[in-house]
């Protein structure tokens, strides 16, 4: 089953490559959507694919990399677009 979530992360989550993190976690999962920078210090993503996948995906940015600290996670179930975009860097 094809799901959407849109995921706000609190931490230290900018100027350690997190954003980066979180694509390569995207690609391992086969999940599309795309990860920016907020201006208040964090980190919004927005993700779509199979929900083992997206379960697997949140395991990971829950963790996040090791320069990073996760303080935080807001998820949100969001319609899916079926939209194969692949996933960017905003």
């Amino acid at each position: 089953m094809r799901l959407a979530r849109q995921f706000v992360v609190t931490g230290r989550v900018q100027g350690v490559g997190f954003r980066f993190f979180v694509r390569g976690a995207a690609a391992t999962e086969g999940l599309h959507g795309w990860v920016r920078n907020l201006d208040d210090g964090r980190v919004e993503i927005s993700a779509e694919g199979e929900a083992e996948s997206l379960e697997r995906f949140e395991r990971r940015i829950r963790h996040g990399p090791p320069s990073a600290r996760v303080e935080q996670v807001e998820v949100s179930d969001v319609g899916p677009t079926g939209n194969d975009t692949g996933f960017d860097v905003r």
